[in-house]
């Protein structure tokens, strides 16, 4: 009988320059230190260059007064005698009420122009393409300075719309939105207190209705009724609080118009512009979805009685979402960075009075545009993983 013998030969071990594991691990050692070195040689040629001019480095600059007025600082107390600490607040705050604003209404404007697109009215079809077409062509820039300075600017002022003792509740003139001021008395909480009970028990009403309409078939009116609840609920303890809300009107003086609330032009040029121009886009996105759906969904959809409403909002749109977020969230990105624009309307935003205004009293320049550039990455860090997280929700799960 003849044995078996094992041929079967030892592979040789590699060299190391032969191993791409190793080599992968030496180039990635380089382009580290060499990213090491350049950023070494960047901040020690700053701080020799700030050394040579006598430029003070460091924070310490933020408890310092800092002597300027700021037209609006909603949600902050700021006054001329405030630190730049509070100046990069009011900035901050500021920023995030434009960028916040402007993606919700940029977001409906765009779900609403995208699907007038698809329309089969010519007419809405022809104007919603007019509409993206005019927009998303011209600068962003220009558009608003279109708003600030030709539509805004131009109306009349306040003494030219009221004489002097009149009790102002809602007024339009060049220095912006004005009404009467709420001022909420006791138990007004209680009327909160529903509000968020009415929230929560719409996203009760909702979960069973999904279940029910999951074994059954059959729909429930899910946003009447909590549209319901949210108004109705409210409005009761509202009541029973005994109407714990009053109103202080603005008053005409001999000369100014006081009191009340404002919103300045400024912020409404800016929000109109970016939500018009960053809608724009979104339609596209929105019609590009929509039309990423196979026709045969729609003609299922309609061979199954559904509304068209219905077909739209339960059937389409939740598949064309799974190719609407990605690009939307570059939208999102690109609204809440546009918003630097704002100093050219000298709305006081993050950029305007803190990489600018704040940059050209202390000289703070590294340190203020760190702060700046820091912001506004974490802004965008910040959307980007929320989109994200959404887009894993609403994606196909693959068995």
């Amino acid at each position: 009988m003849s044995e078996s013998i094992n041929t079967q030969k030892e592979v040789p071990e590699l060299g190391f320059w032969r191993d791409p594991a190793k080599r992968a691990w030496v180039w990635q050692g380089l382009v580290i230190a060499a990213l090491a070195l350049l950023i070494y040689i960047v901040v020690d040629n700053t701080v020799t260059n700030m050394a040579a001019r006598g430029l003070a480095s460091g924070f310490g600059f933020l408890n310092t007064s800092s002597g300027f007025g700021i037209i609006t600082h909603p949600f902050v107390d700021y006054a001329e005698t405030s630190d730049y600490f509070t100046v990069f607040l009011v900035g901050l705050v500021n920023t995030l009420m434009v960028a916040i604003i402007g993606c919700i209404l940029a977001l409906a404007l765009g779900f609403v122009v995208g699907i007038a697109r698809l329309s089969s009215n010519w007419l809405v079809r022809k104007v919603a393409t007019f509409y993206v077409e005019l927009f998303r062509n011209l600068p962003l820039l220009l558009q608003i300075l279109f708003w600030y300075g030709a539509v805004l600017k131009p109306l009349p002022g306040p003494r030219e719309l009221h004489t002097a003792g009149d009790s102002v509740f809602f007024s339009v003139n060049n220095r912006g939105v004005i009404f009467a001021e709420p001022i909420t008395g006791d138990g007004f909480e209680m009327v909160w207190y529903a509000f968020f009970a009415a929230i929560v028990l719409t996203l009760i009403v909702r979960y069973f209705a999904r279940i029910r309409q999951m074994r059954t078939g059959a729909q429930f009116p899910v946003f009447l009724t909590g549209l319901g609840l949210i108004i109705g609920l409210p409005l009761i303890a509202f009541f029973a609080a005994g109407s714990p809300l009053s109103f202080a009107p603005a008053e005409m003086s001999r000369f100014a118009l006081s009191g009340g609330v404002t919103i300045i032009p400024e912020l409404v040029a800016l929000l109109f512009a970016l939500v018009i121009y960053t809608a724009a886009f979104i339609a596209e996105i929105v019609r590009a979805g929509i039309q990423a759906v196979s026709h045969g969904q729609t003609e299922a959809a309609s061979a199954l009685g559904i509304k068209p409403n219905h077909r739209m909002r339960l059937v389409v749109v939740p598949q064309a979402m799974r190719v609407i977020v990605p690009p939307l969230t570059s939208q999102f990105l690109n609204l809440t960075k546009n918003s630097s624009l704002a100093t050219a309307i000298a709305y006081p935003d993050l950029f305007a009075v803190f990489a600018g205004t704040t940059l050209n009293q202390t000289g703070q320049a590294v340190e203020i545009m760190a702060m700046t550039l820091g912001v506004y990455l974490t802004l965008s860090l910040l959307t980007s993983g929320f989109m994200n997280w959404y887009n894993s929700r609403i994606k196909l799960v693959e068995r």
